[in-house]
C-alpha cells in the first residue's frame, strides 16, 4: 500500500477454507519519529481494545503478531466505499453520532493524525476509525479534522460510556501496550471531557494534520 507514511502491506489470511485480508504494518518499516517511540503497532492494538472496552466498535479488529517481516499490528482489512471520507461523511445526517463517537475517542486517545481518510464507510453501512498509531501521548499532541461539532454538547451516552470507563479503570490489556504516564494523561482526559460535556474547540485552528483527507 505505497501510499502510506510507513511500510504497510496488505495480507492475506488463510484458516482452513476461510480467507480474508487484513493491513499488516511490520516495526521495522516504519519511519524513525521524534516524539513517539516505535513499534507503533502497540497502540493501534491499544487503541482497539480501548475502543472494545467502550463498546464502540470504532476500531476493526487488530492484533500484533508476527509476519514475514517481523513483529507489527495486523489489522482487519475493511471492504469500503473509498469514494467516502470524513469531510464528506459529515454532509450525511445519518453518520452525526458515529462521528461523534470518532471525535471523543480521538479526544481521549489524543490523535495527533486524523484525517479525513482514516474514516472509512463499510460495505456494512458502519463507520470505521483507522490509522491509530499516533495516539496516547502524554502531551498534547491533537491533530484532527473533526471539529464540526466544537461548542455542542457531547451525548449522554457518550459520556455514560466514559464514565463508566473512568470508574472500572483501564483495561489491563489497554495498560499493558502504554506507559505508565500514558495512562494516566489518558484517564485525565476522560475526567475532563466528562466534566466539560460539551466539544472542545480549536482556539489555535492549527490543530489539523496534513494532509487533510
Amino acid at each position: 500500500m505505497p501510499w502510506s507514511s510507513n511500510v504497510t502491506l496488505l495480507a492475506e489470511l488463510a484458516l482452513a477454507k476461510t480467507t480474508g485480508l487484513a493491513v499488516y504494518k511490520p516495526y521495522r518499516g516504519e519511519r524513525p519519529l521524534w516524539d513517539f517511540p516505535p513499534g507503533l503497532g502497540k497502540r493501534e492494538v491499544a487503541a482497539y481494545r480501548l475502543s472494545e472496552a467502550l463498546g464502540w466498535g470504532l476500531v476493526p479488529p487488530t492484533v500484533l503478531r508476527e509476519g514475514p517481516h517481523g513483529e507489527g499490528s495486523l489489522q482487519l482489512f475493511v471492504d469500503a466505499d473509498f469514494e467516502q471520507h470524513y469531510l464528506t461523511l459529515a454532509e450525511q445526517p445519518e453518520h452525526r453520532e458515529r462521528l461523534q463517537q470518532i471525535c471523543v475517542f480521538d479526544l481521549l486517545t489524543n490523535n495527533a493524525d486524523r484525517k479525513s481518510g482514516h474514516c472509512l464507510l463499510g460495505k456494512d453501512g458502519c463507520i470505521y476509525a483507522i490509522d491509530n498509531g499516533l495516539t496516547f501521548h502524554v502531551d498534547a499532541k491533537l491533530r484532527t479534522v473533526i471539529w464540526d461539532f466544537a461548542g455542542e454538547r457531547i451525548p449522554r451516552v457518550i459520556l455514560e460510556a466514559l464514565e463508566r470507563l473512568l470508574h472500572q479503570g483501564l483495561p489491563a490489556d489497554v495498560a499493558d501496550l502504554i506507559e505508565q504516564d500514558e495512562q494516566r494523561a489518558l484517564v485525565r482526559r476522560g475526567s475532563a471531557l466528562v466534566k466539560m460535556t460539551r466539544f472542545p474547540k480549536d482556539a489555535s485552528g492549527e490543530r489539523y494534520p496534513w494532509p487533510l483527507v
